[in-house]
């Protein structure tokens, strides 16, 4: 018996608009297999593009003050702190291909605080896990301290858009119950060959 993808139905892709449909099928011909958020999401077409599009804008980009692989450990970390599994697997294997370091992710999820990141990625989960958490208590000293670390007015944006969307995707994955899907536990472990 397989676990379902969402507490809601899942369209068929057949029945999807055809820029879902198109969409999914790159993701599944890049990585070999659709990440069950995509299906879980499709249930409404209209917010799944929003989504993907939001995703899209924070997460794949590199700027001086965040690496692809500095986003991912935002996400970790802070998906750790929402106790959203479905995006620590997920993004923990995504952060483990982009940072090319099979541990890092499995030690922010489980305290990110005595991982092996530089002061930078230090202050950065500071402030990202305390907004993720308690939002009240970020105050414009922790952007200064943000900036202090070399992050642009854009990264410091950056660092705040990537943990509230998440909030947002962390909340409809418990919502929606969506469990990892099981490709994601082996991924970026093993070097590629």
């Amino acid at each position: 018996m397989s676990t379902p993808i969402s507490r809601f139905p899942v369209p068929e892709r057949a029945d999807l608009p055809a820029d879902l449909r198109e969409r999914f099928d790159a993701v599944e011909e890049k990585s070999g297999f659709l990440p069950n958020v995509f299906a879980a999401l499709s249930h409404r077409p209209d917010e799944a593009r929003a989504f993907f599009a939001m995703h899209d804008a924070l997460m794949d980009k590199e700027t001086t003050g965040l690496s692809k692989a500095d986003r991912e450990v935002v996400v970790v970390a802070t998906s750790a702190a929402n106790d959203c599994l479905y995006c620590v697997v997920a993004h923990g294997a995504i952060a483990r291909i982009r940072s090319r370091d099979p541990y890092l992710a499995d030690q922010v999820a489980v305290d990110w605080r005595k991982a092996p990141l530089d002061p930078r990625m230090h202050a950065v989960l500071d402030v990202a896990v305390r907004l993720a958490v308690t939002p009240a208590l970020v105050e414009p000293a922790d952007l200064d301290a943000l900036r202090g670390h070399g992050l642009s007015e854009d990264d410091v944006w950056d660092v705040g858009a990537i943990v509230s969307f998440f909030a947002l995707s962390n909340r409809l994955a418990h919502w929606a119950a969506i469990p990892p899907n099981p490709e994601f536990f082996l991924m970026g472990r093993e070097p590629r060959r």
